[in-house]
């Protein structure tokens, strides 16, 4: 790609001197201000937390939300007792009355947005479990409920030369391809790679014909994602409809661009997976924030990880 996209570093050696060109380049292509308001889901833990704390580092006003309000306002207590610009406002990313309450205080509080980080999703699987007891609630919280915010939000993202952002939190375990855990059924897999064929129809259709499996237990023979299964296909349905909207939203005229992109944090060390990761919160957090603060650079419908473009 040409641009600004970093070379290829060995993340884990040069994470720092990476970070700290990240800041330099920044201070000199900055198009944020304070003013620029970045909201981030299921924020008062784990990766989202740490994508708001290095959002608000940076002088963007971020707006954390999570479904619990107590949590959340202690999260953003942390940040306001460190000189940080964060906001709490509770958000149930599947609730359309909490999606509603959440857009007019967004309206009315701040006129707009700049950045979305879609961060807020769940997982039941640990480990080398694969049970498929909660796919309904996976997949409604990682696909419905980003779906839901791109298509609430959407309307609310502020024109500007440097466009907007949407940045989803996805996972390899979601690639369309992938050798070890992509679908093997090759009609369902020519639909959901096809990109100008591809609509939101095709991607809930998928979801909800794995659903209706899970409920009458041909779900094994219907060729999914052999590993964490139900997560699996919750993200590789975010993936998809991540290239959907970059397709969509090319049609929108200069000055009121949106750029949406999605990213694996890759296996970190937090609650959903059990502590069990090996990337630090700041490592993981790192690719949502550059895609999100990309200056002059418009990147759209691409998957990345570790700040570089990897296979749907």
């Amino acid at each position: 790609m040409d641009g600004y996209i970093w070379p290829r570093f060995t993340f884990h050696v040069d994470f720092i001197l990476v970070s700290i060109m990240l800041i330099v380049f920044c201070m000199i292509y900055r198009w944020w201000s304070s003013e620029t308001i970045a909201v981030v889901t299921g924020a008062n833990r784990g990766i989202g937390f740490e994508i708001a704390h290095q959002l608000a580092s940076h002088g963007v006003t971020v707006v954390l939300t999570s479904r619990e309000t107590a949590v959340g306002e202690e999260a953003v207590k942390v940040f306001q007792e460190g000189g940080l610009n964060v906001a709490f406002h509770q958000l149930d990313i599947v609730d359309p009355v909490s999606i509603q309450t959440f857009c007019d205080w967004i309206k009315e509080t701040y006129g707009g947005l700049d950045i979305l980080i879609n961060n807020a999703g769940v997982n039941f699987n640990f480990g080398k479990d694969n049970s498929v007891e909660f796919s309904e609630m996976v997949i409604q919280v990682n696909y419905f409920g980003t779906k839901n915010m791109i298509k609430a939000l959407t309307p609310l993202m502020r024109p500007s030369p440097a466009g907007s952002r949407i940045v989803s939190v996805t996972s390899r375990l979601g690639r369309l391809n992938s050798k070890r855990n992509g679908i093997s059924n090759i009609a369902v897999r020519e639909q959901l790679e096809n990109v100008d064929l591809l609509s939101e129809e095709v991607i809930d259709k998928t979801m909800n014909t794995f659903l209706e499996q899970v409920k009458d237990g041909t779900w094994e023979s219907g060729g999914w994602p052999h590993v964490f299964t139900d997560y699996s296909l919750s993200k590789l349905a975010v993936n998809a409809y991540t290239r959907l909207m970059a397709r969509i939203f090319e049609e929108r005229p200069e000055g009121e661009k949106i750029y949406v992109n999605c990213y694996c944090p890759g296996w970190v060390k937090t609650a959903m997976t059990g502590w069990a990761g090996h990337v630090t919160i700041e490592e993981a957090a790192d690719t949502a924030v550059w895609l999100a603060l990309l200056p002059d650079q418009f990147v759209s419908g691409k998957f990345f990880a570790e700040r570089r473009e990897i296979n749907f």
